[in-house]
């Protein structure tokens, strides 16, 4: 007796909406034109503490720190980048209550950046140079 393997669904790999590449283009036009106002945001943070605190951060700006944080500026934008993970399931939902959802994690991932950036700020580099 001969045991024939199952067929692979046609289905299997594909979500009803497209292609994997076409999930990952949809998510890309939501998510990329947000970045620049994320990254906006976490650059008026950190000017708005060196502003407030000038004299207490003078000795702080060296070249070394500006290196370091660039690094920093590039682990939040990966971490920014962690969103299309997210949003991939996201997709699977109407249209309607998926601009809600991803509205909602860009809203809590950017309050989440800002919360994380004034308590880097504050306890690692202010706490330096009072």
């Amino acid at each position: 007796m001969e045991i024939v393997p199952p067929a692979p669904s046609p289905a299997l790999g594909h979500s009803p909406s497209g292609s994997f590449r076409a999930l990952l283009a949809d998510a890309a036009r939501f998510w990329e034109p947000r970045r620049f106002l994320y990254n906006f945001i976490l650059v008026v943070v950190t000017f708005t503490w060196i502003v407030a605190t000038w004299p207490h951060f003078r000795p702080a700006l060296t070249l070394t720190s500006l290196f370091l944080m660039s690094i920093l500026a590039l682990l939040a934008n990966a971490c920014y980048s962690v969103a299309y993970f997210v949003d991939l399931p996201f997709q699977l939902s109407s249209s309607t209550s998926r601009n809600r959802l991803r509205w909602g994690l860009w809203i809590a991932g950017t309050i989440f950046a800002v919360v994380l950036a004034n308590y880097w700020i504050a306890d690692e580099i202010y706490s330096d140079f009072r």
